[in-house]
């Protein structure tokens, strides 16, 4: 489905930018490398620091990201796009004051067509990316995920950042769980062998304007509100009793650019998402009632491993970072189905 950018997004990255420059959050003049730069976040973080007048450079092989998640940013002067695959090496000229690698397929309905390229993008290419931070003495955040903590558990939700995880190696979920621990010992590797500062943000489920929809890779929030505005079935896997939480992307950037940005923060692993726990069953319920639709419910087998509850513990990014979701789930939702009637659902 083709994506846009537009006047609604325009005005929720003004209002984030806001937002950080009150809690004395600034790139001002710094230079940043984001792989993964047309994805999702990481097309919404390209926004934010090119608002903030940092230089911007951004390495995509758009094998998920959209190009046109970031079209309104060519031709600035302080964005600059390299058509990379970043799990091959490459080399760079001036230097980065910050390196922020998000370059991965992400969703679980790709695990089982793309598990290689996962792996690749979560292991060669972070260490590609570390690579270019050594050189450069530059500052890394790795988005990590909620996956490296499989299924949690009895006891062990919400989830802190000290739960070593419950997960099967060589499950379809493997290659991604896997990939991203094995990203996260590269960079405390680096930390510890390089003296490299380097800050790991584990991501609970994320939604809003970009994230991709589609009944093939489509993420659930995504994928819900198209089906919804297209009167087709909502598709459950499982019986919709599993649980996960939802954090609006504004919130999600604010806490990662919170992260990248403070000062003593090097070798923290903090979770960053939200703290409110929705069964999927709920999820397509609200989201029908939010979209006035009338799309059945349809029932689909649950995938190997999928995790029975998600919700992350939360103490540490409101200690560390001084952040916490400021967007209601229904308001999020309602501003990304808005974004998505905008959009070509076809």
């Amino acid at each position: 489905m083709p994506l846009v950018s537009s006047p609604n997004i325009h005005g929720q990255v003004t209002e984030l930018n806001k937002t950080l420059r009150r809690a004395g959050v600034s790139f001002k003049g710094q230079r940043v490398l984001v792989t993964g730069g047309s994805g999702f976040l990481g097309s919404w973080i390209c926004d934010v620091l090119v608002l903030q007048d940092a230089e911007v450079v951004c390495i995509d092989n758009f094998s998920s990201g959209h190009p046109s998640n970031i079209e309104h940013l060519r031709g600035k002067r302080n964005f600059n796009l390299i058509e990379h695959d970043i799990t091959k090496p490459i080399e760079l000229d001036g230097n980065f004051d910050l390196v922020m690698h998000l370059a991965s397929r992400a969703s679980p309905l790709e695990f089982a067509s793309f598990p290689i390229q996962i792996l690749k993008a979560n292991t060669l290419g972070i260490w590609v990316a570390l690579g270019i931070a050594k050189r450069h003495e530059s500052r890394f955040l790795f988005t990590s995920t909620s996956e490296v903590y499989g299924n949690p558990t009895e006891g062990n939700v919400p989830t802190a950042e000290n739960y070593n995880g419950n997960i099967n190696p060589i499950g379809l979920r493997g290659c991604y769980d896997e990939a991203k621990r094995c990203g996260e010992a590269f960079v405390f590797a680096y930390h510890r062998q390089h003296g490299l500062d380097t800050r790991i943000a584990r991501i609970f489920n994320t939604y809003g304007p970009r994230l991709r929809a589609g009944d093939t890779y489509g993420r659930v929030v995504s994928r819900f509100v198209s089906q919804a505005l297209r009167s087709k079935s909502i598709t459950i896997f499982g019986d919709g009793r599993q649980t996960r939480s939802f954090l609006y992307v504004t919130d999600q950037v604010e806490g990662l650019l919170r992260l990248a940005a403070f000062p003593n923060l090097t070798g923290q692993v903090i979770n960053i998402g939200s703290e409110e726990e929705i069964r999927i069953i709920e999820l397509a319920q609200l989201i029908k009632r939010l979209t006035e639709s009338n799309s059945p419910i349809t029932f689909l087998p649950l995938p190997v491993d999928d995790p029975v509850r998600r919700c992350p513990d939360i103490s540490r990014a409101r200690e560390y970072l001084k952040w916490s979701p400021s967007t209601k789930l229904d308001e999020g939702l309602k501003m990304t189905a808005e974004w998505f009637k905008g959009c070509s659902l076809n």
